[in-house]
């Protein structure tokens, strides 16, 4: 009788382990082998695939009229535009303009630490990008528009920023590549981020949570995304959604074109696919503008002439090869 008891004991013991690792197996691991949710993971450019006068590089070339050899109005900016304005450094300034500190350019440079104090070219991205342009440490600045902190700090410093309209791109949303949504409305974007749909299923995708991202408070993406929730306001997503099935966002170029990942994709909106063309004619229902940024009170005497160029005929052609889409 004893000996029976104890079997008994045993096969209870191995009962609840086993449905202990069933729940886990439920609720973590079948989830997390079919999630989709590699679709977010942090990608920062490659900024050596964009020096100016270096063999290699992926910057067009065209045969510019306009050309600066001194005055040169240092260049910064975000790093989704860091094509825009190394192709203008490339096409318009001298060779020996863009300096790095030990002479040469580092591997390590993610945040452009390595660029010289008196290069012309500097990659301090959108958050630090700000910042300088306000300190006068920038002449330039590519950019998104600012968020309120960024528009604040300038205020606080009684510094007018001017914003001119260069270009524009597609504000995008993205999934991994195994999701199977494709399409979704503005609105239920929207929605997803204020958690008001927490299941792909809910919007015609498979019985996964989602797990909406969002990005660095002050960056680009994150100040044009949280425009486009309007009046929804961004929800507390559930401590699950790690689990689920990620949504990301960014800029159409730097998805496609700069980090250029096939294992994520970018979704249509309202039945439109972020190309270039349904940019350009506005089909695509989320387009905005990236500016060149710049004080009121600077007196390089380049600036206002570089700025001209850009938005003339060959800058606006140049823009359309580094792979945005122009103003004009």
């Amino acid at each position: 009788m004893k000996l029976v008891r104890q079997m008994l004991v045993l096969a209870l013991i191995a009962a609840v382990f086993a449905a202990f690792n069933l729940s886990m197996y439920q609720l973590f691991t079948r989830r997390l082998s079919n999630n989709f949710s590699g679709a977010t993971q942090a990608q920062m450019i490659d900024v050596g695939r964009y020096l100016p006068h270096t063999e290699g590089s992926h910057l067009p070339q065209i045969a510019s009229t306009f050309q600066l050899t001194e005055n040169l109005p240092v260049l910064d900016g975000a790093a989704a535009l860091v094509p825009v304005y190394a192709a203008i450094i490339e096409n318009v300034y001298p060779v020996g303009s863009v300096r790095y500190e030990g002479g040469v350019f580092s591997d390590d440079n993610y945040y452009g630490e390595n660029f010289a104090a008196d290069s012309a070219m500097q990659y301090k991205n959108t958050v630090r990008g700000y910042q300088a342009i306000v300190d006068g440490t920038t002449d330039i600045l590519f950019c998104a528009a600012p968020s309120p902190e960024q528009k604040q700090y300038a205020e606080d410093r009684a510094v007018e920023l001017i914003y001119v309209p260069i270009g524009l791109e597609g504000f995008v949303f993205f999934v991994n590549e195994k999701n199977p949504v494709s399409d979704l409305t503005v609105e239920q974007i929207r929605k997803i981020y204020a958690c008001a749909y927490t299941n792909w299923s809910e919007v015609g995708g498979a019985d996964r949570i989602i797990n909406p991202v969002t990005r660095l408070e002050g960056s680009g993406s994150q100040t044009a995304f949280e425009a486009f929730m309007g009046d929804y306001e961004i929800g507390r997503k559930s401590p699950l959604a790690i689990t689920g099935a990620s949504i990301g966002f960014s800029f159409r170029y730097y998805m496609d074109g700069i980090v250029g990942n096939d294992a994520v994709k970018m979704l249509s909106l309202n039945g439109v696919y972020p190309s270039a063309e349904n940019i350009q004619n506005g089909s695509y229902p989320v387009v905005v503008p990236f500016y060149a940024i710049y004080r009121a009170d600077n007196d390089n005497p380049n600036l206002p002439d570089l700025i001209d160029w850009i938005l003339s005929e060959e800058g606006q052609s140049l823009i359309a090869q580094t792979g945005y889409v122009p103003i004009r």
